[in-house]
């Protein structure tokens, strides 16, 4: 299994990214696909995941209503779209997969991750 995530950069606040992870390597219908963030010296966080077979999505709350999961199975692609960005959002952004997981479980497989920066 191979999770590529792409889409970070440097952005002012109030602005928007979308974050990519391309999935390979299995059929992804019964994983869970989740985003986590990452900031020096602190544990890595659930950001927001989805199920990929139903879409239901599940989000931490200092991003409700800003950032928004999805997913595309024609491309095996899972989505993090970021809006009204905040410097607290400063991170580097992880995607990563568990087969019939959930936002409580630690992912079996991990991408890279992508750095996102606010600036304020």
């Amino acid at each position: 299994v191979q999770l590529q995530a792409s889409g970070g950069g440097l952005v002012q606040a109030g602005g928007s990214l979308r974050l990519s992870c391309v999935a390979s390597g299995r059929t992804f219908s019964s994983y869970y696909m989740g985003w986590f963030r990452q900031t020096p010296g602190k544990e890595r966080e659930f950001v927001a995941g989805i199920t990929w077979r139903d879409g239901r999505s599940d989000y931490t709350d200092s991003v409700k209503g800003r950032f928004t999961v999805s997913r595309d199975s024609a491309k095996n692609t899972v989505y993090l779209q970021m809006n009204s960005l905040a410097p607290e959002d400063t991170a580097t952004y992880y995607c990563g997969a568990r087969q019939y997981g959930s936002r409580w479980s630690t992912p079996d497989y991990w991408g890279q991750g992508t750095l996102v920066t606010v600036s304020s």
